[in-house]
This record gives C-alpha cells, structure tokens and sequence, in this order.
C-alpha cells in the first residue's frame, strides 16, 4: 500500500485556506493525502474531522508547537498570515528536522501578498513598475522594508539552506464569496478583507469612497481560481518530472493575479451600488478625509488601507506557465460588488 503524502495547512477556517483545502477534496486522488491543520478553536477542530482532517489545536505562532508538526509532514501549505515571523521560523525548524530524518526535501507552499510590491502613491497616480514573478532579479530589488518581505526572505533562506523547496504564492485582491463544504458548515470565512473593508468605510462616509483620487492599481484574482494555482503548484511540486525545473527559493515566486483595477472603479462601483439601495448620495465616489483615515478605516484597517492606496502592479508570468489560466477578471470583480455592499449593509442592520 502506497504510504500517503503528509500535508499540515494552516488557515484552513480562513478564506484562502478553506478555499484551497475545498479545491483538493475535489481532486480524484484526495485520499492519498493525509492533511492535518493548527486550528485555535477545539469546537472547530471537532467539526474538520468529519471532512478528513487531523486537527491540532493551538496557535501557528507557537513555535514549538508548529515545529513538531511540520517536522511529521512531507508538505506545509501556510495560508494563515503572511506576516508572522514566529510562524515561519517555527515551520522551518520542522521541516529541517523533517529533512535530517528523511533525507527528502519537503515543500512549503507559503503565502505572501502583493502588497509586497506597493508605493505610497496615496491613490494620487497609477504606478508604472510592473513586477513579474519570472523575474527573480527584479523580486530581489524590493526592499526588507516592504510589507511581508522579511518573512518571505526567511522562506527563501531555508530553501537556499538546502533542507526545503520553497513556493511563495502572493494573491492580490481576492474577491468572490467562497464556497465549499467548510463554507456551508460554517467553519472557514467566506469573505475577503480588502474590499469589504472599503465598503465599511463606504458606508460610515454615506457615499463610495476612495483614497485619494483612486488613480492607483491593484491586481485581482477569484478565490476559486486562485486556489486552483495552489492546486497545480502542489502537484507540480509533488511530481519527480516537473519538481526539478520548478521555481523554487529565490525564483519561487507565484503571483495569484489575473486582471487589474483601479481604486477608483471600486469605488464608484461600491457608490452606483449604495445609490440603487438608497444608501448612498451620488454614483461618483468621494474621497476619504485624509485627517479622518483612522475614523473610516479604524487599527488594523488603517495598516491595510496605507497598502491599498497604493499601487501593486504584477503579471503572473511564472503562474500561468504551470497551466494556470484564470478568467474572471476586472469586469466580474466590479459586478460582484453590489451583491457585497448588500452583505455589509444586511450585517450592520443584524449588529
């Protein structure tokens, strides 16, 4: 009998997390994984086993904790928080242990973000640099100071160490409502962060809102096309044939990019969907007030809106070179807008 392939994720009761994993229960040879995932909530823990899953209960952050797991796994696909140094380190020290023990190579699939790859621009104009995950010499350019860069370059490290092949997969802006078994049990969120945060800042204005002038750039991907790249990443790497010309540590960069948009098509699609509800007072968005950014876009918002507004501008040349051909783009984006703001206003009205 054929031992299984040994997968810990974390993020599993996130919205990429709970994406990916629903996208592997459809692949025809899913019982051939053996898929354990760090879960903080022991109710939730309960529930996954009834989908297959060994739940370890505890934080990804605990070190100790996310050592020994990876050290047990032949895979880790980390989805849970692409800035958590603590997490990183911790599955590093595991998988290097898992590594002088076997003498095998395992994979990490991490996940980043392009925002990585943002300017300050302040929604004031569209960026012209366009990084493309092809080109690890212009990936290197990008300072540590960047947001997520210190711990993909700790990624990369293991994998120039020798004892891990490397992946890092940075989704943009992800959008759609996710569906999927842990969907309907009600185990993993089925909402993106960046958008709806924009709507809730929308909605306290009372009318669409922007930074700035919204001139800057985002990428987009769908998040049932993004975790098809995760799927093809993890059996290209999985497969003797493709694993040994696969990008991998400092050529392993993955962009979960299909379209573009600007910020100012967000808005005004969020503006035109508030007007139509009677929440909104004109079709064109307005600015938020700059003295009043951490009002609209309170803690942690603020942190993410500072990356919003400005640019991140990508080509998914290395993605796509794998078979992965997404095909919902800016114009789907834009008309899935609508059906969010009624999800925000129906929550606020349940608050």
């Amino acid at each position: 009998m054929t031992e299984k392939t040994k997968i810990l994720m974390t993020g599993i009761t996130g919205y990429i997390g709970g994406s990916v994993f629903c996208r592997l229960m459809k692949r025809p040879d899913f019982s051939s994984f053996d898929i354990r995932a760090i879960v903080r909530s022991p109710e939730k823990a309960e529930k996954l086993k009834a989908f297959g899953v060994t739940p370890i209960v505890g934080s990804h952050s605990d070190i100790a904790l996310m050592t020994k797991a990876c050290s047990e796994v032949d895979v880790v696909i980390a989805t849970a928080d692409s800035d958590d140094v603590r997490a990183a380190e911790g599955a590093l020290a595991g998988l290097k242990k898992r590594f002088e023990v076997t003498g095998e190579k395992p994979i990490l699939i991490n996940t980043s973000g392009t925002g990585l790859l943002t300017d300050g621009a302040k929604g004031m104009y569209t960026g012209k640099v366009i990084y493309d995950d092809a080109d690890p010499d212009q990936m290197e350019t990008l300072p540590e100071s960047q947001p997520h860069r210190n711990v993909d370059l700790k990624i990369i490290s293991g994998d120039k160490a020798g004892y891990v092949q490397t992946y890092i997969i940075l989704p943009s802006t992800i959008w759609n409502v996710a569906t999927g078994p842990l969907f309907e049990a009600g185990l993993s969120n089925r909402r993106s962060i960046q958008i709806p945060a924009v709507i809730r800042a929308s909605l306290a204005l009372g009318n669409g809102g922007m930074v700035g002038e919204g001139k800057n750039m985002w990428p987009n991907v769908e998040v049932h096309e993004l975790a098809e790249l995760y799927n093809i990443l993890l059996d290209a790497a999985l497969s003797p044939s493709s694993a040994s010309s696969l990008g991998h540590g400092r050529t392993g960069y993955y962009f979960g990019a299909t379209d573009e948009h600007t910020l100012y098509d967000v808005g005004k699609a969020i503006a035109e969907a508030m007007v139509s509800m009677g929440k909104g007072k004109t079709a064109e968005p307005m600015m938020f007030p700059e003295d009043e950014m951490n009002r609209y876009f309170p803690g942690f918002w603020s942190l993410m809106i500072a990356q919003f507004s400005g640019n991140s501008r990508c080509r998914a040349t290395q993605s796509r070179s794998l078979g992965w051909n997404p095909k919902k783009g800016t114009k789907e984006l834009l008309e899935s807008i609508k059906r969010e703001v009624e999800e925000e206003v129906k929550a606020a009205a349940s608050d």
